[in-house]
């Protein structure tokens, strides 16, 4: 079998990573592979290194966010080429199956996926207004299958699908085999892992560090990350960030591939995305890790974490109730060791990196 692999990001965030966990049982498969993105970044390189056939497209850049009218004016314009593009690596490859893994490219793949291929959209995030309409009529135009990383990503594509073209796949990671350190009450660090950018609440982690530090003067801070996608809202972000932690002890990593290595330094994971969230890939990483998490009960997390069994979830998102709930924690190191060995044990069993791949192969079979 033909798949044709098509990302609108070249850069490495959430779902282009997702991507390459599921390109090494594609090509254990005999499958031929074709990964096509803008650009050539890390993306590229690493579906190369895994057995797939990298390509390049044209595919934006556009603000991220709510576009602006110039965004729109050229969406316009670029989609019937970027369909001619996407129609002509499609023959070239002979695609049984496109893989849409954006949905910017849906429009561009509902014109240029022609000659029967079916097309699967792995839906990574949350979309609604005019996104959400021309995704969801580009989708039907096709017959198109979804698989969602979460119901709630998945939800809002349903009127354009039927139950009968949807399913959802939760992410999954690797065991981790290295053991959390003992907690150590003389230096509390709490930390953030993501790409920054305002959706990942960096900026409300700092305000409750400021209230955590008041009470815990033994408390230290992490926030590991950088902008990405060429996105200056997000360059602009990171600079409020550092004005909001002067004078407290934090560290700002910038961009690191050894999310275990930073994990390893955490005696908590907070995670305070905002609603448009999914599924934050770092939570299962601090699962496998067995690090504790702590998230606002925002977007698909609560799909996620159990409250009190493998995580604690706030269900207010402003920093106040995060830093109450930080300053809970922190005083209990018992209790987040607990909640944590669960968690490790429900990575392995309900979040494994095989449980995904089988289940992301079965959505291809089935869409085909």
């Amino acid at each position: 079998m033909n798949i044709l692999c098509l990302d609108q990001f070249s850069d490495l965030g959430g779902a282009q990573r997702c991507l390459l966990d599921l390109l090494p049982a594609l090509v254990r498969r005999g499958w031929n592979v074709q990964v096509a993105a803008p650009g050539n970044g890390e993306l590229l390189r690493r579906a190369a290194a895994a057995g797939a056939t990298p390509d390049s497209i044209h595919c934006g850049p556009y603000s991220s966010g709510k576009k602006t009218p110039g965004d729109v004016a050229r969406f316009a314009v670029e989609t019937p080429r970027l369909a001619g593009e996407i129609a002509r690596l499609a023959r070239r490859c002979a695609a049984d199956l496109i893989y849409v893994n954006g949905p910017r490219l849906l429009p561009a793949v509902a014109i240029g996926a022609r000659g029967g291929r079916r097309v699967l959209f792995h839906a990574h995030s949350r979309l609604d207004g005019y996104t959400l309409r021309l995704a969801g009529r580009s989708l039907a135009m096709r017959h198109a299958s979804v698989a969602a990383s979460c119901r709630f990503a998945g939800s809002p594509l349903l009127p354009y699908l039927g139950e009968r073209g949807f399913r959802v796949v939760y992410n999954g990671v690797s065991p981790m085999l290295s053991v959390r350190p003992a907690h150590n009450l003389a230096e509390l660090r709490a930390g953030v892992i993501g790409r920054i950018s305002p959706e990942k609440g960096q900026a409300d982690f700092l305000r409750a560090a400021r209230i955590v530090y008041r009470e815990l003067p033994q408390s230290r801070f992490v926030i590991c990350g950088a902008p990405l996608f060429g996105d200056p809202k997000a360059s602009r972000y990171q600079e409020e960030l550092r004005r909001l932690a002067v004078d407290l002890p934090v560290e700002f990593t910038g961009w690191t591939d050894n999310v275990p290595g930073v994990l390893d330094t955490l005696d908590l994971l907070v995670v305070p995305s905002s609603a448009v969230d999914a599924t934050p890939r770092v939570i299962l990483e601090a699962f496998a890790a067995g690090v504790p998490v702590m998230a606002f009960a925002s977007g698909g997390i609560p799909e996620m974490i159990e409250p009190g069994v493998t995580g604690f979830l706030v269900d207010q998102r402003s920093p106040e109730p995060l830093a109450t709930t930080m300053l809970e924690l922190l005083g209990q190191p018992c209790r987040m060791r607990e909640t944590a060995g669960r968690a490790r044990m429900n990575a392995c069993n309900d979040f494994s990196l095989e449980r995904y791949q089988e289940e992301m192969i079965a959505a291809i079979e089935a869409a085909l």
